[in-house]
């Protein structure tokens, strides 16, 4: 399943691990994307922590851990081509992959409906 957050961050959950990137909305809104900084595996974070970076010829942005975990792993593909979020960011765009240390945090965020209908709240 999927979720999303109010930072336009996805999180799609495969057992205890889950696969981050951000949001077509949020690649659409950043335009070209220049630079992209993943996290490092074995790093641990806490929901809500800033752990990677996204830049476009619009602007910079922080991307925030949905759950707290350990990084499994950094989709270092993005770093050499970060073209690949506008591409494809709810797919092989994605940043990082984190083992979920409490699958409880899921059920804060959005799922697909609710996330939709947040956009169009103007978010």
């Amino acid at each position: 399943m999927d979720y999303f957050t109010k930072d336009h961050e996805w999180i799609s959950v495969d057992g205890d691990v889950g696969t981050v990137g951000i949001t077509k909305h949020a690649a659409e809104q950043l335009g070209d994307i220049v630079f992209i900084e993943v996290p490092v595996a074995g790093r641990k974070v806490t929901q809500g922590e800033q752990i990677a970076v996204v830049e476009s010829v619009k602007a910079a942005s922080d991307i925030y851990a949905p759950v707290s975990g350990e990084i499994v792993s950094g989709n270092e593909e993005l770093v050499s081509t970060p073209a690949g979020v506008s591409e494809s960011p709810e797919g092989n765009g994605w940043f990082f992959k984190i083992k979920i240390a409490d699958k409880g945090q899921l059920e804060a965020l959005m799922d697909r409906a609710t996330y939709e209908a947040y956009l169009e709240t103007g978010a």
